[in-house]
């Protein structure tokens, strides 16, 4: 049976928490001269910053939990997701005696985290679908295993990771905690693991503000988990870890979920029309399926294609030296014009004769003098 104290670092339990000022003293009407601020205000010329934000950000947990179905006490906001994934590590992993187990090709933070905490990896890589290894990762799992990450939907490879292999490693890992990094989670047609906290103790999940809301430069990150991890997470984080400008621009976003919902459905559009075209080149290979908002895409010669690309000032990420992705470019989902001018550049890229042959017998798409696809609305 999981316990949560079972897995945390002993000395965890009897650490005593910074107490910020604003922890002692959480109105807002009074005459501060408890946290040695500049009473005068900022050196800005708009805004005033002077005073210390909520160290626990209440406001936005209000807001956020009837969005997310969970309770405020429910919620950790971090500095980005790579927060919340450090501070996990650093809560229930021992340097130089416990694990993590990850699951390769998947973020790279994981493994970052690991390593800057003198923490051991264990690795069982993904099927060449991209999905869990279930029987492998049962076995892979020992008594110092204290945090097994899924990336679903998976990055870099975008797809959804079966439901039935989570839940699977849910019940078999009673003294580990299972991390979903939902990171993606708003491009995809399924429901949050959030819906499942309060079965699975052991269960935490991430998101994030970067990806759907378009907040990516605020560097806010959502975890989800039961109320006493995230009151350990709360003990150990630094204690003013969110600033106010953040807080404030994610309330305000909060009151724009409609506009979240409108930027997705019209990236998922523009993910289904790239695919199509795509498909139609005959230097592309494979096509990944997609439950996120960029495409893993194999390529004939994806070291010139990425180069080239640099060169024409189109930025695309270079995955083919990462495990199961060889000849993989990883593409974001751009705006309708800069998803044009991507393909436009592919199709103007010089290449040598034989490639010319060996893709039109590919039976991808097009000859030289055939109908091109273009990018069409959807109604």
């Amino acid at each position: 049976m999981f316990t949560l104290n079972n897995i945390l670092r002993p000395h965890i339990l009897g650490i005593t928490p910074y107490s910020s000022a604003r922890d002692e003293y959480t109105g807002k009407e009074g005459v501060f001269l408890d946290a040695n601020e500049n009473p005068l205000g900022s050196a800005t010329p708009e805004g005033d910053y002077n005073r210390y934000p909520d160290p626990h950000q209440w406001a936005i947990k209000q807001k956020l939990a009837p969005i997310k179905g969970v309770r405020p006490e429910q919620i950790f906001l971090g500095n980005g997701s790579d927060e919340p994934i450090d501070l996990l590590v650093r809560a229930t992993c021992t340097p130089g005696k416990d694990n993590i187990l990850i699951m390769p090709p998947t973020y790279g933070m994981y493994e970052v985290s690991a390593n800057i905490n003198d923490v051991a990896l264990i690795k069982v890589p993904l099927t060449p679908a991209f999905q869990v290894d279930t029987d492998a990762v049962l076995k892979a799992i020992n008594a110092n295993t204290k945090l097994i990450w899924l990336c679903s939907p998976n990055n870099p490879s975008g797809n959804l990771l079966q439901e039935e292999a989570i839940r699977t490693i849910l019940e078999a890992a009673d003294h580990s905690l299972v991390i979903v990094d939902e990171a993606y989670i708003d491009f995809a047609d399924t429901p949050s693991w959030t819906n499942q906290l309060d079965q699975y103790p052991n269960l935490v999940v991430l998101q994030t503000f970067s990806k759907a809301w378009g907040l990516a430069a605020l560097r806010l990150g959502m975890c989800f988990a039961s109320e006493e991890l995230i009151g350990i997470m709360n003990k150990i984080k630094p204690p003013y870890n969110i600033s106010a400008p953040t807080q404030t621009l994610a309330l305000e976003a909060l009151d724009r979920e409609a506009e979240k919902d409108e930027m997705v459905t019209t990236i998922l559009t523009e993910r289904t029309n790239l695919a199509e075209i795509l498909r139609s080149l005959p230097f592309v290979q494979v096509i990944h399926p997609s439950d996120a908002n960029f495409l893993l895409v194999q390529f004939e010669d994806a070291k010139q294609t990425f180069e080239y690309l640099i060169e024409q000032q189109v930025i695309v990420r270079d995955r083919s030296k990462v495990k199961l992705c060889d000849g993989c470019l990883r593409i974001s989902i751009g705006t309708r014009a800069e998803n044009e001018r991507f393909v436009d550049t592919l199709r103007q890229m010089p290449r040598s004769s034989q490639a010319d042959v060996s893709g039109a017998d590919a039976s991808l798409g097009t000859g030289e003098d055939a109908t091109k696809p273009e990018f069409v609305s959807t109604p």
